[in-house]
């Protein structure tokens, strides 16, 4: 007897290719969906070769296989944010917004109208469904754990998403996949999110966002360079300045210290324990929790990136929301997310509107 119908999200990628295998072969009523999030196809989104290669392990596992076209719902809802925050000098991270407002808000919406029961992603994240509520916990394997951004998700929309590859690390994952004869078993795993791919961001920021050359210089007024345009670059950065053989400075890496948008200035340092790029507080604006928010004055743990070690954090106050680390955050920078956990369970996250300093 079936377990349900459960609509799988098929990127053509090896991890949702297993995740349907294995829900397959638990006794659910697989079936998969490839969704288009870009209109525009290019040398760096490879949408079209996704959407063939879920195609042809769909045929493999013999599930039926849907198409839907959300790249409308993306550009209002993820991509308009995304150049609004590079805009106002920020840093964005568009994946959690495509999580919240995407995969699991106009898929898991459009799966239901299939006559889903569940849905699934090839996601590395557990999920664990009580009576009240659903958590969101790490994956067995902390390389691959993608909670961080899964963590804007609301609660109430994970309470029927099923994460079959929580319990597995990505060697076993590829093992699966050849042992099936998935004929996307050694794909290589793709990164960014389709509308920049792996191009230079630069390259695609300047279609869309107007930038003006200005200068690079130190705290003291000097100038040691000139920055393409100050959207292009973030709070800590040290490749791609173009600084090299300044007089009377030490031959050691520069850093990007602070962006003065009024301007049009990147200030640089050689000091990479300078105030500005290493801090213990943060204020965080608009918030996203899973199910009840952090409480005042208790210690949890946190990140602001993918696959950075859990940091012991204070909540030093709620509103607006302030977190104290333990150790030095390096280059936190506004527009990242700070993600809050308690032990292995993801509470949700808020975006970072300031580092503050002791």
């Amino acid at each position: 007897m079936s377990k349900g119908k459960v609509i799988v999200g098929l990127s053509g990628g090896v991890d949702s290719a297993v995740a349907a295998a294995l829900l397959r072969d638990e006794g659910y009523t697989v079936e998969g969906l490839f969704m288009r999030n870009w209109a525009e196809d290019d040398a760096y989104c490879t949408a079209a070769e996704d959407q063939d290669s879920a195609r042809e392990v769909a045929d493999v596992l013999g599930i039926q296989l849907h198409f839907a076209d959300f790249s409308s719902a993306y550009r209002e809802r993820v991509f308009a944010d995304f150049l609004a925050e590079y805009r106002a000098g920020r840093t964005p991270s568009p994946d959690l917004l495509c999580n919240r407002e995407i995969k699991f808000g106009v898929f898991a919406e459009h799966a239901r109208t299939l006559g889903a029961d569940w849905i699934a992603t090839g996601h590395y994240a557990r999920i664990e469904h009580g009576p009240q509520r659903s958590l969101l916990r790490c994956a067995a394997d902390s390389n691959k754990d993608q909670t961080y951004f899964l963590a804007a998700t609301p609660g109430k929309a994970l309470r029927n998403v099923l994460f079959p590859l929580g319990d597995h690390t990505k060697p076993e994952v590829r093992r699966i996949a050849t042992r099936l004869g998935l004929p996307n078993h050694q794909r290589k795993d793709s990164t960014g999110v389709c509308f920049i791919g792996e191009r230079p961001i630069r390259e695609f920021l300047q279609n869309w966002i107007a930038v003006h050359p200005g200068p690079i210089c130190t705290d003291d007024g000097q100038k040691v360079g000139q920055h393409d345009g100050i959207a292009y670059y973030t709070l800590g950065q040290r490749t791609g300045l173009g600084i090299g053989g300044v007089k009377g400075a030490a031959e050691s890496p520069w850093y990007v210290a602070e962006r003065q948008l009024d301007s049009n200035t990147l200030i640089v340092t050689q000091d990479k324990a300078d105030r500005r790029l290493n801090s213990r507080f943060l204020r965080l604006g608009t918030c996203f929790w899973i199910n009840e928010p952090p409480r005042n004055h208790f210690s949890y743990r946190m990140r602001i990136r993918h696959r950075q070690p859990l940091l012991k954090t204070t909540v030093i106050e709620t509103a607006p929301m302030t977190l104290r680390a333990e150790e030095q955050l390096w280059a936190a920078a506004p527009g990242q997310y700070a993600v809050l956990y308690d032990d292995d369970v993801c509470l949700g996250c808020g975006v970072i509107e300031e580092a503050l300093f002791d």
